[in-house]
């Protein structure tokens, strides 16, 4: 008899990928999904054949309670998502993420689960890794307000010395910039501590930037290829906060889903937080025009606002050494690839570009600079 797994989130964007994934490979799948409007908009779920669905929030103990009868094993996806958003929708964040997660471990007190993976962010770290000119790492960055109005986008060490952006290892402290980022933070801790406290095999991945075909492509404070791809399939230019030369790391959808099918398998990750990425780094301002020329519109470059967003940071890229040694995880699926998959999908599904209206809501709350 195959494994069954409940996958929390399981009709988002992840959530979907993660589930071919995991049928693929024999599994037996539940999602319990609560169907937000803002992910899914007025479409129905396309639920696969063979697999359970439950609509309901994370949120609701009998929904759960229900969803949790059966299963060996969890896959935390569940989460209100968005950096910008977190700033001023508070409640909703900490409600959908940090009590969402609460309900969950709850729930499954003295059931035999054996195994629950939660979907964390690399946003716990704020600024990613930086040297400096003599090789000493610098693991708590942040840039200051004023710095920031002046645009003096690059980080400083704290004599004001240049520092070098350095791939982030999962020893760097975390540095919680957004409302966001710490909702995060706490969904990987409780896992872990639950995991530690009732002999539950606990893992927490810290995912990068996610992209590939299948993205909220109307919902503005998703990933930011995504963005891209909406205001370019309407014939507007990219959007870019401060000069465009921020640095992240881009790790297609398909990757993650293997990586959490192996978060599944492997004894030797659990209890730990391991970083998913692609492991290289590229310029904000980079990816956008590479993704124009992919939809065919290399007139559209990016416009650059020279402006930054509450709660942004400056460059985070992942070091994936420890997704290779307790995972046996290999990036697939470069960006340079797949881009062009991605735009042939954008052609098909439709954006509506809502770019400038989040832009807005930023601004009369301040949260722009």
């Amino acid at each position: 008899m195959s494994q069954k797994v409940l996958i929390t989130g399981g009709c988002g964007f992840i959530g979907r990928y993660v589930t071919q994934e995991l049928l693929s490979c024999g599994y037996q799948v539940r999602i319990l999904d609560a169907l937000i409007d803002q992910v899914h908009g007025d479409a129905g779920p396309t639920i696969p054949d063979g697999v359970e669905f439950i609509q309901g929030d994370v949120c609701d103990k009998a929904k759960v309670g229900e969803a949790l009868q059966g299963v060996e094993s969890v896959l935390h996806l569940a989460a209100e998502v968005g950096v910008g958003q977190s700033m001023y929708e508070i409640a909703r964040y900490v409600g959908g993420n940090d009590l969402g997660t609460a309900v969950l471990l709850e729930a499954m007190i003295g059931l035999p689960i054996k195994r629950i993976v939660v979907a964390s962010s690399m946003s716990v770290y704020g600024e990613g890794l930086y040297t400096g000119a003599d090789g000493r790492r610098f693991g708590q960055v942040r840039r200051k307000a004023a710095q920031i109005k002046a645009g003096e986008w690059e980080a400083k060490g704290p004599s004001g010395e240049t520092l070098t952006p350095a791939p982030t290892d999962e020893e760097k402290p975390v540095d919680l910039a957004s409302i966001y980022a710490l909702t995060k933070y706490m969904q990987e801790r409780a896992v872990l501590i639950y995991g530690e406290a009732y002999g539950v095999d606990a893992v927490a991945l810290r995912l990068f930037n996610v992209f590939g075909p299948g993205q909220a492509l109307s919902n503005p404070y998703t990933g930011v290829l995504a963005n891209f791809a909406s205001r370019i399939a309407n014939g507007q230019s990219p959007m870019i906060f401060e000069d465009g030369q921020q640095r992240r790391d881009f790790v297609h959808v398909r990757d993650v889903a293997r990586a959490f099918r192996l978060a599944l398998e492997k004894p030797r990750v659990n209890g730990h937080v391991v970083n998913i990425g692609s492991g290289q780094s590229y310029s904000v301002a980079e990816v956008a025009s590479l993704l124009a020329e992919a939809m065919d519109a290399p007139h559209l470059q990016p416009e650059i606002l020279h402006k930054a967003r509450s709660g942004d940071i400056r460059n985070c890229f992942s070091d994936i050494s420890k997704a290779r040694e307790l995972l046996g995880f290999e990036p697939e699926h470069r960006l340079e690839q797949t881009l062009g998959e991605l735009a042939a999908w954008v052609r098909t599904a439709g954006a509506i570009d809502r770019g400038a209206e989040m832009k807005r809501q930023l601004e009369e709350r301040g949260l722009v600079s």
